[in-house]
């Protein structure tokens, strides 16, 4: 005996699921009518089309920065696809939001944890799933960065493309998301390799000196003079690399660190995290 689906059953269904029409009319006919089977139904169409995506590359998506409303946490999430045109979807943007939420108001320490918890019901990580019937794409969670300190400026740059957090000591008497905003734009601009040289890694600072010094030699310079020369080098690497030693993008006659000290004396950047978008 067939069943009648009425356009009401399968709008309710495509409301709950967010699947499509022909997609949902198809479950209830399959399910006869029933309706939790029906969505039992899209999620394992989800899974196949999840399981069968998997060799591709998903190096598209959206990037969203967001920080707790007292601006003392702040989260960054890299969403993947496999096309800009799906990137640039509402819906996909929606998703990733919605995810980026979910990290703002649960503070999931890593991010199996995030993927654990429950988006509307459903846990994430079968909801990435379900997402991937709906879309026809693999879509997955590939980063996921968390700061915390006195004040946290998020900056998202590029239509979702990158980005970054900034963490300060003070709120600078609530100059801080102003002048966190530019330190972010800078981080986003220049892509410093640490807060300041203390943060540089060994190998960095070995590596940099090294190609000083094959530089150098090439010039013809005595080899006396290597040493010296190299040390000077790699101080113009902390300048042009290390935010706090950057020149100021905004105002060149100054440092990150004198623009900070200029709003408020001792305002500095404790750390950054900066994601972009397929890298």
């Amino acid at each position: 005996m067939s069943i009648t689906i009425s356009a009401a059953d399968v709008n309710k269904l495509r409301l709950q699921t967010g699947a499509g029409m022909m997609d949902c009319k198809k479950a209830l006919t399959e399910s006869n009518g029933d309706f939790e089977a029906a969505v039992d139904y899209l999620r394992k169409k989800g899974a196949k089309v999840a399981a069968s995506r998997q060799d591709r590359d998903a190096a598209e998506g959206a990037v969203i920065a967001k920080t707790t409303a007292d601006g003392k946490r702040g989260i960054v999430i890299e969403l993947n696809c496999e096309t800009d045109f799906v990137a640039k979807n509402s819906n996909f943007v929606d998703f990733a939001n919605a995810i980026a939420d979910l990290a703002i108001s649960n503070n999931p320490a890593t991010l199996a944890d995030l993927l654990a918890l429950s988006l509307n019901g459903v846990v994430l990580a079968d909801a990435i799933i379900d997402q991937t019937g709906k879309i026809g794409e693999k879509i997955g969670v590939s980063k996921y960065e968390v700061i915390t300190a006195e004040k946290v400026v998020a900056y998202i740059h590029a239509g979702n493309k990158l980005g970054v957090l900034v963490s300060m000591n003070s709120d600078a008497a609530g100059k801080a998301d102003a002048a966190g905003k530019d330190v972010a734009m800078q981080i986003a601009a220049m892509n410093p390799v640490a807060v300041d040289k203390d943060g540089v890694d060994a190998a960095t600072i070995e590596r940099e000196i090294e190609i000083a010094k094959e530089q150098i030699r090439a010039e013809g310079k005595p080899e006396e003079m290597v040493e010296k020369i190299a040390m000077g080098k790699l101080n113009k690497f902390y300048k042009d690399s290390t935010l706090l030693n950057q020149e100021f993008v905004k105002d060149s006659s100054k440092s990150v660190a004198q623009m900070l000290n200029d709003i408020e004396k001792g305002l500095t950047v404790s750390a950054f995290k900066r994601v972009v978008l397929g890298a």
